[in-house]
C-alpha cells in the first residue's frame, strides 16, 4: 500500500454542500450503465433544460412529470427507465424522504437505507454518495468489481475476491477504508 501511495501522491476526495446532494445523485442514475462519456453529456443536456443549470427536486418533477412537455426532452438521452428513477428520486426529495438535514447524524447503514429506498438507488450509488459526497471515512464498497481486482492485485491473489471474502482485507484499514478504497482504485490506473 505504501508504494501506491507514493505513487498516486495525495487523497483527493472532497464535501459536498446540501444543495449539491440531488444533483449528485441525479448524476449517478444517467451514470449507470452507460459509458463515462455518455453519461456526461446526457447529463449536461438534462442540467441545460434548468434555469441556470440548478438541478431541484420540483423542477424535475416539472419538467419530467405527468403532464410534462415532451419537446423539451427530445435529444436529451434520457431512457424511461432513468426517467422513471429520477422522478422517484426527485418525489422522494419533495416529501422529505431522503433526510438530508439529518446525515451528519445518520449512521452509514440509515443512509444507505434511506437512499436506496429509492427506485435506481443500489448499495453501491449509496457507497459512492457516502464517500464521494458526504466525505465518510470508513466505507469498504465490496461490491465495486475495481475495489476487488486491486485487492487482488494488492495481495497477488490468483482470482478476484468475492464480495464476502473482500471484507477481511478491509479489516486493516479501519476508520479509514474509504481513503484505502479511493487508492486501491487508483492502483488500477
Amino acid at each position: 500500500m505504501k508504494k501506491i501511495v507514493a505513487r498516486v501522491g495525495p487523497c483527493k476526495i472532497g464535501s459536498h454542500s446540501p444543495r449539491e446532494y440531488f444533483s449528485y445523485l441525479c448524476r449517478a442514475i444517467f451514470g449507470q450503465q452507460v459509458s463515462t462519456h455518455v453519461a456526461n453529456i446526457t447529463f449536461e443536456r438534462f442540467t441545460n433544460l434548468f434555469p441556470r443549470k440548478q438541478i431541484s427536486p420540483t423542477k424535475t418533477i416539472e419538467l419530467i412529470g405527468p403532464g410534462a412537455d415532451e419537446s423539451k426532452l427530445v435529444g436529451v438521452g434520457l431512457s424511461r427507465q432513468k426517467r422513471a428513477y429520477l422522478l422517484d428520486l426527485a418525489r422522494h426529495f419533495e416529501r422529505g424522504e431522503i433526510p438530508v438535514k439529518r446525515f451528519a447524524k445518520m449512521t452509514d447503514d440509515e443512509i444507505v437505507e434511506a437512499l436506496t429506498k429509492v427506485k435506481g438507488i443500489g448499495r453501491w450509488t449509496a457507497e459512492m454518495f457516502l464517500i464521494f459526497v458526504l466525505n465518510r471515512p470508513d466505507l469498504w464498497p465490496v461490491d465495486d468489481l475495481g475495489l476487488r481486482e486491486a485487492v487482488k492485485r494488492l495481495h497477488k491473489m490468483t482470482d478476484r475476491p468475492t464480495a464476502k471474502e473482500c471484507i477481511a482485507h478491509g479489516d486493516c484499514f479501519r476508520p479509514y477504508r474509504s481513503i484505502a478504497t479511493w487508492y486501491l482504485w487508483r492502483s488500477l490506473a
